[in-house]
């Protein structure tokens, strides 16, 4: 019969291996980060320029399923919970988006 040390091994080692562990963690960082947030804190208005960097990095985030990280993103920048209209990205970055699959 396997110990209780055998057994906390080898569920880590599947939760690693499946990748929930890593969720978990980024989930924990998360809700520590928003709890220890001070809203009465003002933050620094974002420039047009941040606010597109930060748009940009959120769609990222977004795209490679970090939503956790997008989460804390959204929390320490102050960027807007809605996201900005891509075709107004596009125009603010003098882009072009490719057809077929929508990637700038």
């Amino acid at each position: 019969m396997a110990t209780v040390t055998e057994l906390k091994a080898v569920l880590k080692d599947t939760l690693e291996k499946k990748g929930v562990l890593g969720h978990l963690k980024a989930r924990i960082r998360a809700e520590i980060f928003n709890a220890l947030d001070d809203d009465h804190e003002p933050r620094p208005s974002l420039s047009h320029e941040n606010l597109l960097i930060n748009e940009l990095i959120r769609e990222y985030l977004e795209f490679n399923k970090y939503k956790y990280t997008a989460s804390v993103l959204m929390a320490e920048s102050g960027q807007p919970i809605v996201p900005l209209d891509r075709q107004f990205l596009i125009r603010e970055l003098n882009a072009f988006e490719e057809s077929k699959d929508n990637s700038m």
